[in-house]
C-alpha cells in the first residue's frame, strides 16, 4: 500500500472514491438546505474542480438514492403536509436533529509540505522547528486515532461520521491584500522564481524566516484553506472545521514576513468572511493561545471595533519572542477598537492548565459572551503544550480540549481552528487531536490540574482592571494606582516607626551605601542601646500582612473593615523588657529606586534577594560585629530569613563567634542549607544554635529520609501563616532566647511534648 508521506499532492483529494464522498456528502447538505428553504448552493465549485460529469451513472445514482431516501425521513415537512400525520415513537426518538447531522469539516492538503529550507540538514535534530512534518503528523494522528476516511490509511474510521474534507485552494492576490500591502505580496511571488543563493541572501535579511522557491505557493494554499474553512462553517457545510495549514502566519505583519510566517492566515480569513458576509458575520472573534504573541493579527485589527482579538503568551516583560511591548496587557487597541484587544501576557515559562482555564474563566469567556461573535477562529498554536521546548509551558491535549469546548459555546457553535505554531511533533499530534475530538462532540478528558499558580492569578487580575474600564462584565473596576497615591508599605512603615519610637525610643539606622541606602531608608530602626554590652536580637522580617475585603465592584478598601496584623511587636516589647538590645529590619516586597512594577517576577526577584543580601552584610560588618554586644541573636521571619542564611554563608568562624543562637519562621518559602565553605563541620555549629518553626504543611515533612543538620533545628508548627505561628510559637522563643542569653525568668513556659523535633545527619 502505498504510504502517505510519498503521495504526490494531487492524488489524496480526487481519488475516486473521495470524489465520490465528496458529492455524496454536498448532495445531502444540499438536499438539507432545500429542506430548509435555502437556495445557496455552497461548495458547488468542489464538483467542477473535480471535473464530474452529470453523465457518470454511478454518482447519479448515488445521489438520487440518497437524496430520495433523505427527503423521505426528513425532520421538515412543507406546508402542504399535514400537522396530524401520525409520526411513530421509534421514528421520533431516533430521527437526528438537524443541527447534529452537520459534520466537523477538516481541511489539509500535503502541497502545503512543499515550502522547506533550501538545504535541510542531515541530522535530524538540527531541524529547523517549522518543519514540513508538523502538518503531516498532526493528519496522520487523525487518520489513526479513525477520525478521517482517508483510503491511503491502513486504518479506516471507526466512526459512523468521519470529518468532512475541505479541499484547499491557493489565496487570490485580492483576499491576500485584504491584509497585506501590495509590495509584500509581489515579494513572497517573486520568491518563485529566485536562485537558491539569492534566497539565501535575503532570508538573512528577515526575522526568523526561510524561503523557498515553494514558499509563496504554500503560503498561498495555506491562506487559502483558512479561507475555505472559515467558509464551509459560514455557510453552513459543517457545524465547525480545523485547518491543519502551513506555514502559520499570526506574526506576518502588513509590510513583511515574520517569526516563520509570510501571510497572515487568520487576518485573511476574517476579513474574506466579513466582506462575503458583511450582514451575516460582522463580529468575529480571535482567539490565539499560541506561546508567541501574534503582533500580526493584532496590528490587522487592533482598531477594528467588530473583531476582538485575545490573545494569552509568555511575554516575559518583552523578552520573549516577538519581543518589544506590543504584546503587553497595556495595548488595548486604538481609536475606535479601544477595548477590542486584549493580551494576557504571561510574565514567566512555565504556565500550565490551571493558569491557562484560570484566564479562560476570569476573562476570556465573560468577554466573548459579552461581544457576542458571530464567529469564533482560533490562532491554534500548540507551542504552549507539554513537551514543546520553544514554548517551555505544560499545557496538556486535555486543556486544549477543554479551552475548545467552552469556545463552542459561542457564535452558534460556529467555531473554525486554524493551525499556528507547535513545535514538538508528538505534542502538536495529540493536542490537535484532542481539539478535533472536541470539535466532532466528544468530550474533553478530565484535567488534573485544577489550581492556578500565583503568577497566573497575579497576571490575570491585572488585565482584569485594565480591561474592565471597557467591558462591562468584569469586576472589579478601578485603577491599580491612583496619581498622587502613596504605597502601603511606605505608610505602614511611617506608622511602625513611630510607635516603635514612643514606645521603645528607638531610632533609624542610616545605610550609607549608594545602592541600597535609598531603597531601605527608615526600614532599619533600632534601640539606642543595640552598640552597648547587651545581649543583642535583630530582627529580619517581611512587612505586616495587611488583610481587608475590597469593593467588589470598585475595588476599594475601605479603612474600617481593614486590619493590620504586626505580631512582630510583641517580640521587640519582650527584648526591650528583658534588656535586650533590639534592631528591627523591615524588608519591603518592592524596592525604591530597584523594583520595577512592570518588570519580570524572576529578575525582581533576584534583584530583591541582592539588595537585601547586601543590606544583611552591610549590617553586620558596620553595626554588628564591631559593637560591645556579647551574644547576637537573629530571628527571621518569612522570607526575609534568607538574608541571614545569606550572612553565615559568607563570614568565617571568626566574625559569627558572638551570635549565640538564630531563629527562623517558615511557612511557604523553601528551607535552605548552611554551606561549609569557609568552617569545617558548620553544619553541626548551626544545627546547635539554630530553631526552625516550620508550617506543618511545608514539603519538608514528606521527606523519608532524616533532615540534615545543615538545614537546622527544625520544629513542625501545628499552625498555617506566619501570624499565626509567631502567636503560637512566642513562648518557645522566648525561652530560646532566655537561656542562651543567661537571663533569670520567672517562669518560662514548659514545651509541648506532642510537638516533634527533627533532625538527622
Amino acid at each position: 500500500m502505498q504510504s502517505i508521506e510519498d503521495l504526490d499532492m494531487h492524488d489524496v483529494p480526487t481519488s475516486s472514491n473521495t470524489i465520490s464522498h465528496l458529492i455524496v456528502e454536498d448532495s445531502l447538505q444540499i438536499t438539507k438546505n432545500v429542506a430548509n428553504g435555502l437556495t445557496q448552493e455552497p461548495f458547488s465549485h468542489i464538483k467542477k474542480s473535480l471535473g464530474v460529469s452529470r453523465n457518470n451513472s454511478r454518482e447519479a445514482s448515488v445521489l438520487a438514492k440518497e437524496a430520495n431516501q433523505l427527503s423521505l425521513a426528513s425532520p421538515f415537512r412543507s406546508s402542504s403536509s399535514s400537522d396530524n400525520s401520525p409520526v411513530s415513537e421509534d421514528h421520533a426518538h431516533t430521527e437526528p436533529l438537524p443541527y447534529y447531522t452537520k459534520k466537523t469539516g477538516l481541511c489539509y492538503d500535503a502541497r502545503m509540505r512543499f515550502h522547506t529550507e533550501l538545504s535541510p540538514p542531515k541530522d535530524r535534530s538540527d531541524y529547523h522547528p517549522e518543519d514540513p512534518r508538523r502538518i503531516l503528523h498532526i493528519y496522520r494522528e487523525l487518520c489513526e486515532a479513525g477520525l478521517v476516511a482517508d483510503n491511503h490509511m491502513a486504518i479506516p474510521p471507526i466512526t459512523p461520521n468521519p470529518v468532512y474534507r475541505i479541499l484547499a485552494r491557493p489565496a487570490k492576490k485580492t483576499e491576500v491584500c485584504l491584509v497585506h500591502d501590495d509590495a509584500h505580496f509581489e515579494f513572497i511571488k517573486s520568491t518563485s522564481s529566485m536562485s537558491d543563493e539569492e534566497l539565501g541572501r535575503r532570508e538573512k535579511t528577515f526575522d526568523s524566516i526561510y524561503f523557498h522557491r515553494q514558499t509563496y505557493s504554500a503560503a498561498l494554499l495555506s491562506a487559502g484553506a483558512a479561507i475555505e474553512t472559515c467558509l464551509a462553517v459560514a455557510t453552513g457545510q459543517v457545524k465547525n472545521a480545523i485547518a491543519v495549514i502551513r506555514p502559520p502566519g499570526h506574526h506576518a505583519e502588513c509590510d513583511t514576513s515574520r517569526g516563520f510566517c509570510h501571510f497572515d492566515n487568520v487576518s485573511i480569513a476574517t476579513q474574506v468572511v466579513r466582506q462575503t458576509y458583511p450582514e451575516r458575520y460582522r463580529k468575529v472573534l480571535i482567539i490565539d493561545w499560541d506561546v508567541h504573541h501574534g503582533n500580526g493579527i493584532q496590528q490587522s485589527f487592533e482598531s477594528n471595533p467588530n473583531v476582538l482579538y485575545i490573545s494569552i503568551h509568555v511575554h516575559e516583560n518583552g523578552n520573549f519572542y516577538p519581543a518589544g511591548p506590543y504584546g503587553d496587557l497595556y495595548h488595548c487597541g486604538v481609536g475606535a477598537g479601544i477595548g477590542k484587544n486584549i493580551n494576557i501576557p504571561w510574565p514567566t515559562k512555565g504556565m500550565g492548565d490551571a493558569d491557562y482555564l484560570f484566564a479562560f474563566q476570569h476573562v476570556i469567556m465573560p468577554v466573548a459572551f459579552d461581544f457576542n461573535p458571530d464567529l469564533v477562529i482560533i490562532a491554534a498554536g500548540f507551542d504552549a503544550a507539554v513537551g514543546d521546548q520553544l514554548g517551555g509551558c505544560f499545557v496538556t491535549p486535555a486543556c486544549y480540549g477543554h479551552m475548545t469546548h467552552m469556545l463552542m459555546s459561542l457564535a452558534d457553535g460556529k467555531l473554525v481552528v486554524c493551525l499556528e505554531g507547535g513545535y514538538n511533533l508528538r505534542s502538536i499530534s495529540k493536542s490537535a487531536l484532542a481539539v478535533t475530538k472536541t470539535l466532532m462532540g466528544e468530550p474533553p478528558e478530565r484535567i488534573a490540574e485544577t489550581a492556578a499558580t500565583r503568577i497566573g492569578v497575579e497576571t490575570v487580575r491585572r488585565v482584569v482592571l485594565q480591561q474592565s474600564r471597557y467591558w462591562r462584565c468584569l469586576y472589579p473596576k478601578g485603577e491599580i494606582m491612583m496619581p498622587g497615591s502613596e504605597r502601603m508599605h511606605d505608610v505602614i512603615r511611617a506608622y511602625q516607626s513611630k510607635v516603635l519610637h514612643d514606645n521603645h525610643k528607638m531610632i533609624n539606622i542610616w545605610i550609607f551605601r549608594e545602592r541600597v541606602s535609598r531603597s531601605f531608608e527608615y526600614q532599619v530602626l533600632a534601640t539606642k542601646n543595640y552598640s552597648t554590652a547587651v545581649p543583642l536580637l535583630v530582627i529580619f522580617h517581611d512587612p505586616p500582612e495587611v488583610t481587608g475585603v475590597p469593593n467588589a465592584i470598585t475595588n476599594q478598601l475601605d479603612l474600617h473593615n481593614t486590619w493590620l496584623a504586626d505580631v512582630s511587636k510583641s517580640y521587640i516589647e519582650w527584648a526591650v523588657n528583658h534588656g535586650f538590645g533590639v534592631m528591627d529590619v523591615n524588608v519591603p516586597k518592592f524596592l525604591t529606586g530597584i523594583s520595577d512594577e512592570d518588570g519580570d517576577p524572576d529578575d525582581e526577584a533576584l534583584k530583591l534577594t541582592e539588595a537585601i543580601n547586601e543590606l544583611a552584610i552591610y549590617l553586620y560588618d558596620n553595626y554588628i560585629e564591631c559593637n560591645e554586644s556579647p551574644k547576637v541573636f537573629f530571628l527571621g521571619i518569612g522570607n526575609a530569613f534568607r538574608a541571614i542564611l545569606h550572612l553565615l554563608n559568607t563570614r568565617n568562624y571568626e566574625a559569627l563567634e558572638q551570635i549565640a543562637g538564630v531563629i527562623g519562621f517558615v511557612a511557604e518559602n523553601p528551607i535552605r542549607p548552611v554551606t561549609e565553605t569557609f568552617i569545617t563541620d558548620f553544619a553541626k555549629w548551626y544545627y546547635k544554635r539554630s530553631l526552625l518553626l516550620v508550617n506543618h504543611a511545608h514539603p519538608v515533612w514528606e521527606r523519608d529520609k532524616k533532615i540534615s543538620k545543615k538545614f537546622g533545628l527544625l520544629k513542625r508548627s501545628p499552625t498555617d501563616g506566619l501570624n499565626a505561628m509567631l502567636r503560637a510559637h512566642k513562648p518557645d522563643v522566648e525561652d530560646f532566647l532566655a537561656k542562651r542569653a543567661g537571663l533569670r525568668v520567672e517562669r518560662l513556659p514548659e514545651r509541648d511534648e506532642d510537638t516533634v523535633m527533627v533532625a538527622g545527619t
